[in-house]
């Protein structure tokens, strides 16, 4: 199975665009997933790297794991989880109050700073987080409390809202105070939140202490336990389930009462304890998988984990070495059975024993039998696979280890060095346009076209139970900026940056635009942003390619190592074996016979008039034309026999289509650039176009 990846995009549905997290794989369109989307016209995955957690886009662009690009509105996001936790915590806290138990929340966040700051003094200085959830948490209060108080209404009262929220985070280790208690009270009015939190749980679970909201980093995920956790908000981006099984798990618990007492099936009832001990989490959209996530960890360790060892646990099992693969025999497998037992390894049930943990740790564990010996390495991660299982989470089947493997240059090489010689110098551009003509432009299309949809949100509300998760019921609500929010967007900057332009010719831009086309700035900032800097570039594209110079740069050229990029072993089987290529696998963009790029790389491993080719290497640190819309990285380059074709060597793009009407106005300016370099500035010669087929590039060659 090739590697996959969760990607969050947006998607066209009958009553308007939303986002949505989709598993894509190398190969699958953007365009096609979104329901044809333009701003994804033309984009697809090309590759999906999992041990680097990068994703790398057809465009040349690439994401890491927990990176955005384009329209995002995380700071929208993580107010309305604080937000919605809040609620949530106000609900839950008011039904417990009378039975005597305190409702904690817990937060855990992706950067500490975001809560709390420090001065040059050591003072903290209050977050982004701490701010918001103050103006949320008042927001919130305000619309609850009313002029007949009762006694939890007199509770909340009594709270400064600076005082129910505290963090915790490894930084505070060496920051806490010494708490003394004065003299006729219980407790110390100066403790630090480490000790609050991580110490003093009876002071934590009493209404006496003001706080109820605890913000975390990592910190809290294991070692600590408090059983009054109610809710639990994910200010992150995580698609690791193990993670967020340790962060529910903090909720987990049987709750108590004032007087410490456990609030059981024997104090409740079978009913009533369900009720009461009920958690909330608050997830944001990249934990759209997390329900099927966790439940799918809870069901392998409930049921298909193994949780002992067994002659039939090891059958089967695939190992590796030096990239062959072994399976284990029965006859193998019954051994090193035998081989634990003899060694106090397992114990009369078949689970592990202490003494091989420690064996391990101490790496002195017994020699396995000579045959076995050199497949140590994967027979130990099976056994210690039982009892731990993030041990095999990097392995795949039944066991095996995907292995990195190398795609080095063959002997094709000497044939494709003179075209390489042409072609890896690096290039610096200029341009040279009218700007008036440009901001006369901008501001009439952006006039014209310029819509944004006021944000959104849906609240998907559901339950555990047993085995299955229910949802109970979808709400979707307006987001309005104008409740609260304290983001502030340099708006000249921020489109300044997204088009390249200088600040003032921005500035002329956005003050040509209508009033009524402004305004929309308000109702959604992240959309506004980005539809601006997208028409502005479409604009720019057409009138730059018209201007546009290139001339070698002052930098070292492109050194061959730039095609050395390693592959997971299982990623080989989906690539394409070459004999004509400068690596004997082509990794394509679609690993089915019936894509683009793979019938074109079989055509030119066929083709008798072709020398040698290669597939070029993309993004940052492959091989690029900048371009004043953005680096553009080209697919192939191609050496053909001299007399059998109009051009000898030649550089193609393979696009699904060569109707420059069906590609985004920026697609299409960095395709122009590139001709202008390699057919018209370049005396490398070089050609270059874009083609959708092998028999499209001989016809375009003879046209050149």
């Amino acid at each position: 199975m090739p590697p996959r990846a969760r990607i969050e995009f947006e998607v066209r549905h009958n009553k308007g665009i939303k986002r949505e997290m989709r598993i894509l794989s190398a190969g699958d369109s953007l365009y096609s997933a979104s329901n044809d989307l333009e701003q994804y016209k033309g984009l697809s995955i090309a590759e999906v790297d999992p041990f680097r957690g990068l994703v790398t886009f057809s465009s040349g662009d690439s994401l890491f794991a927990g990176e955005a690009n384009g329209n995002v509105n995380d700071d929208d996001i993580r107010r309305i989880q604080i937000r919605e936790t809040i609620a949530s915590h106000f609900d839950k806290e008011e039904k417990l109050f009378q039975s005597g138990i305190k409702c904690l929340s817990l937060f855990f966040i992706d950067e500490v700073a975001k809560y709390r700051l420090y001065n040059d003094d050591g003072a903290e200085i209050e977050g982004e987080y701490g701010r918001v959830f103050e103006r949320e948490y008042d927001a919130e209060l305000n619309e609850r409390l009313t002029l007949f108080p009762s006694a939890y209404q007199e509770y909340l009262r009594g709270i400064k809202t600076a005082d129910t929220h505290r963090g915790y985070f490894s930084i505070d280790k060496g920051r806490f105070v010494n708490s003394v208690v004065k003299r006729g009270g219980e407790f110390s009015d100066d403790i630090s939140a480490y000790d609050l939190i991580l110490k003093n749980k009876e002071r934590l679970l009493s209404f006496d202490e003001p706080t109820r909201f605890i913000f975390s980093h990592s910190a809290l995920r294991e070692g600590w336990d408090n059983p009054n956790v109610f809710q639990i908000c994910t200010l992150k981006h995580s698609d690791n389930a193990t993670a967020k099984r340790q962060e529910v798990g903090r909720g987990l618990r049987l709750c108590v009462n004032q007087s410490g007492d456990r609030q059981d099936v024997e104090v409740l009832g079978e009913e009533l304890v369900q009720d009461v001990n009920k958690l909330t989490v608050i997830a944001s959209e990249s934990y759209a998988g997390f329900v099927s996530d966790l439940q799918t960890k809870i069901r392998e360790d409930l049921y298909d984990r193994p949780t002992k060892a067994s002659i039939e646990y090891f059958t089967g099992k695939t190992l590796t070495i030096g990239g062959e693969t072994h399976i284990i025999s029965a006859t193998e497998a019954t051994a090193l059975y035998n081989y634990l037992i003899r060694n106090d390894y397992v114990d009369d049930d078949g689970k592990i024993t202490d003494a091989y943990r420690s064996d391990a740790e101490k790496g002195r564990l017994a020699p396995l039998r000579e045959d076995l010996a050199p497949y140590a390495t994967g027979i130990h991660m099976l056994v210690q696979g039982i009892f731990d299982p993030n041990v095999l989470q990097d392995m795949t089947g039944n066991g095996h280890a995907p292995q990195i493997k190398d795609n080095p240059l063959n002997d094709n090489w000497k044939d494709f060095k003179e075209l390489w010689e042409r072609i890896n110098k690096k290039y610096a551009y200029t341009v040279e346009f009218n700007s008036s003509d440009l901001i006369q432009k901008s501001v009439a299309a952006v006039n014209a076209t310029l819509k944004v949809a006021q944000l959104q949100y849906t609240q998907t509300v559901g339950e555990q139970d047993g085995a299955e998760f229910n949802v109970r019921r979808t709400q979707t609500r307006t987001l309005l900026h104008s409740h609260g929010s304290s983001v502030r967007y340099d708006l000249v900057g921020k489109v300044a940056e997204g088009t390249t332009l200088t600040r003032r010719s921005v500035t002329k831009i956005l003050s040509g635009l209508e009033p009524d086309k402004i305004y929309l700035f308000k109702l959604n900032p992240e959309e506004f942003i980005s539809k601006v800097i997208d028409e502005i570039n479409k604009q720019k594209a057409a009138v730059v390619v018209e201007h546009i110079s290139y001339a070698p740069s002052a930098e070292e050229p492109y050194a061959q190592d730039i095609f050395n990029m390693s592959r997971a072993s299982n990623e080989y089987a989906k690539a394409f074996q070459a004999k004509r290529a400068i690596q004997d696998y082509v990794f394509t963009d679609g690993t089915s016979d019936e894509s683009i790029e793979r019938k074109f790389a079989a055509d030119l491993d066929t083709a008798d008039e072709v020398v040698v080719y290669a597939k070029l290497p993309r993004g940052p640190k492959g091989f690029y034309i900048p371009t004043p819309v953005g680096n553009y990285s080209p697919d192939w380059a191609i050496t053909f026999k001299r007399g059998a074709v109009k051009h000898i060597f030649f550089i193609a793009e393979t696009k699904g289509t060569m109707d420059s009407l069906n590609l985004r106005p920026i697609e299409q300016a960095k395709i122009s650039c590139a001709k202008k370099l390699f057919n018209e500035l370049s005396t490398a010669g070089v050609k270059y176009h874009d083609v959708d087929s092998y028999q499209s590039l001989l016809n375009v060659m003879q046209t050149l």
